[in-house]
């Protein structure tokens, strides 16, 4: 039937073949793990040191005791071998948690290898309760309650084992091995297909922003977001040559557009696993970089993990185990352009080393971020047990990839004394937003449903503590740039990158008829035509118009960018976040809070131009009509094509920003 044990700050539950230890971990907050070995381990992965715990009390006996700490409490109850060892969790008092056994205990526990174990935790579901997070995939759902994930990141899904209850509590998954989470309405289940122990956290808060606070007191805050961050970035796939950049951004200053970024792509280098710009296409890198920034343009080279043996670097990096290796076979295991393999970026002795190209080939000429794509790793096919990383086999640590990435660039650049580091990657783990992380949602289609699908993957990187998050404006595949079913998409999508933490236009767009490469024989040619003037004269003046607009966003999106490194708080935040109190909000998946004072309601279908939107407690003010309309109230709106739905707060500065909206 097992026993209870009472420490200090902590409860020891022990029966044959499980130990479980749940301990006060921080402020309001409490971490559990349990395994079938017979001691638990003190990896930590992501987790940052806590803080103290001066609110927790422990009392009870060996069949029952509690432990609370602050909002969050815990129950152990020892019971018999058919019911012992029952968790209960309380925020305030208020049952929240309680776990479930389906078949006996001993069932959440599937051996896999030496002291591995495919390990199972389930609980209850509650009626009523609505989840929010998990990282980002192409689904339809904001509201997780009701819904399936796996735990494992691909293009266009990155698994953060992460929510936010409705209850006022959230919940981390600790353990970074592909697994699955069920969140349905016979029970919660969070699943790791093979790891040491369970590990997770609850922790409570009076509102969203509390609990928000607390995560990132976990795994850490955003650093300072850059001003030239806060602007209009341009890219494509991709421009060919040094020359192709310089006549864009020159084209850009010509028009007198503001224009903060512009992106290099992939393949400009001589090799995958060589890091450095093609001689016969980018001749003079530096002369380059500064005449952009002459022009005021900030540049952001694409890297990729990939290497292969015809890189210069892949002996010595192979021999030196720097390179992912497989548990059988051989070292191919990413097909494009030949067989690939990635660099172990989970390896000190590989960032060290890549970091060093880096600087030689790109930051001493001028570079000073980078675009970290192939974050996932992309492998086929995914076998994550065949993968052997510095840290472990990828059964139980594939999930670390894009944080340590992440955190090689981040290192890299503090090193050489940068202190506004910003990292485009494609996948996420908690915890990489304290290395400069902004997340795209990947290879997306340039569909409306797509689109759609993008508003509720931002939201949910919200609730994940990811505050720098973005999409390819009009999609990245199978964009028609000359068809009128993309013109309208791409003036949608801009309008919803307005109001995203990062506006970045990009695609793969389909070629124009007259395309022709100016670099005949390179191995990865340009996708068609895709800068402002590329969609059609009607729309070339209203897109000129958002990124004007975005311009003078600068100071705003600064302040909330500010906050969101300061407080956790995110910039595009759910309805809930400011208006918890109010049970609407909480249903409401396609308009959001841009800040604390402004609201936006995109439109996402196609040939739309009127949606309902729901304005909160207060009093709203429509961006174009300048009208007043009072809040707890559900209205129709109409919006042209060259028209979006906003709303400022009553008596917000931000109203000033829309004058001349539709000049």
């Amino acid at each position: 039937m097992g026993k209870i044990l009472i420490l200090e700050n902590k409860l020891v539950f022990e029966r044959k073949d499980e130990l479980m230890v749940i301990e006060a971990y921080g402020e309001n907050c409490l971490r559990c793990r349990i395994t079938r070995n017979s001691k638990i381990s003190d990896e930590s992965w992501t987790l940052l040191p806590p803080k103290a715990a001066p609110d927790c009390t422990v009392n009870g006996d060996e069949k029952e005791a509690i432990i609370s700490n602050g909002m969050i409490s815990a129950k152990i109850e020892a019971g018999n071998f058919w019911y012992g060892g029952v968790v209960t969790y309380f925020r305030k008092g208020k049952q929240i948690l309680r776990t479930k056994f389906e078949g006996d205990y001993t069932s959440n526990y599937v051996h896999r290898e030496g002291d591995h174990y495919q390990i199972k935790v389930i609980f209850s579901a509650n009626d009523g309760e609505h989840f929010y997070g998990l990282g980002q995939e192409q689904e339809d759902f904001f509201d997780r309650k009701g819904t399936t994930c796996n735990l494992l990141h691909y293009n266009t899904k990155s698994a953060l084992p992460v929510i936010y209850s409705s209850l006022g509590y959230g919940f981390l998954w600790n353990n970074p091995a592909p697994g699955r989470c069920e969140l349905t309405k016979n029970h919660t289940m969070w699943v790791a297909d093979s790891a040491y122990q369970a590990d997770y956290l609850v922790y409570a808060g009076e509102t969203p922003a509390d609990v928000m606070k607390i995560y990132c007191d976990l795994t850490g805050y955003a650093p300072e977001f850059p001003e030239w961050a806060a602007g209009f970035w341009q890219s494509k796939l991709r421009y060919e040559s040094q020359e192709d950049v310089l006549a864009v951004a020159r084209e850009y200053k010509k028009r007198g557009i503001p224009l903060d970024v512009i992106v290099i792509d992939f393949f400009h280098w001589t090799e995958q696993g060589e890091w450095k710009f093609d001689p016969r296409y980018w001749p003079d890198p530096k002369a380059m970089f500064d005449e952009l920034e002459e022009l005021g343009i900030h540049p952001i080279v694409s890297v990729w993990p990939t290497i292969n043996p015809k890189s210069e670097n892949y002996h010595e990096m192979s021999e030196g185990n720097m390179l992912v290796r497989t548990e059988n076979g051989q070292y191919g295991i990413f097909e494009f352009h030949g067989q690939q393999t990635f660099i172990d970026v989970m390896n000190p002795k590989t960032a060290r080393f890549v970091w060093d190209k880096l600087k030689n080939n790109y930051y001493d000429y001028g570079v000073g971020s980078f675009w970290l794509d192939e974050a996932e790793p992309e492998v086929h096919p995914q076998q994550f047990a065949n993968l052997k990383f510095y840290l472990g086999n990828g059964a139980q640590t594939a999930l670390l990839y894009p944080y340590y990435y992440a955190k090689m660039i981040y290192e890299g650049l503090k090193e050489e004394g940068e202190d506004k580091i910003v990292s485009l990657i494609r996948a996420a783990y908690p915890g990489i937003q304290k290395y400069g992380a902004a997340v795209w949602n990947g290879d997306i289609l340039s569909t409306f449903e797509a689109l759609r699908m993008s508003v509720k993957s931002g939201l949910s990187m919200a609730m994940c503590g990811i505050p720098w998050w973005n999409s390819d404006i009009g999609g990245f595949l199978m964009g028609d740039t000359e068809s009128e079913y993309f013109r309208e998409l791409i003036v949608r999508w801009f309008q919803f990158g307005l109001f995203s933490p990062i506006m970045r236009l990009h695609g793969l767009r389909q070629r124009q008829e007259n395309y022709k490469s100016r670099h005949p024989g390179i191995i990865e040619e340009s996708g068609g035509d895709n800068e402002i003037w590329s969609f059609g004269e009607s729309n070339y003046p209203i897109l000129k118009n958002l990124v004007e607009l975005r311009s003078r966003m600068k100071p705003y999106t600064l302040k909330y960018m500010d906050i969101a490194s300061k407080t956790g708080k995110p910039i595009m935040r759910p309805m809930f976040f400011d208006y918890y109190q109010d049970e609407i909000c909480y249903t409401l998946d396609d308009q959001y809070m841009y800040g604390e004072e402004i609201l936006f309601a995109p439109i996402v279908e196609r040939g739309q131009e009127q949606r309902t939107v729901y304005l909160p407690e207060g009093n709203w003010i429509n961006v174009f009509d300048k009208k007043t309309y009072s809040g707890q109230q559900t209205i129709t709106c109409s919006a042209r094509l060259h028209e979006f739905i906003a709303f400022v707060k009553e008596g917000s500065d931000a109203l000033q920003i829309f004058d001349n909206v539709l000049k």
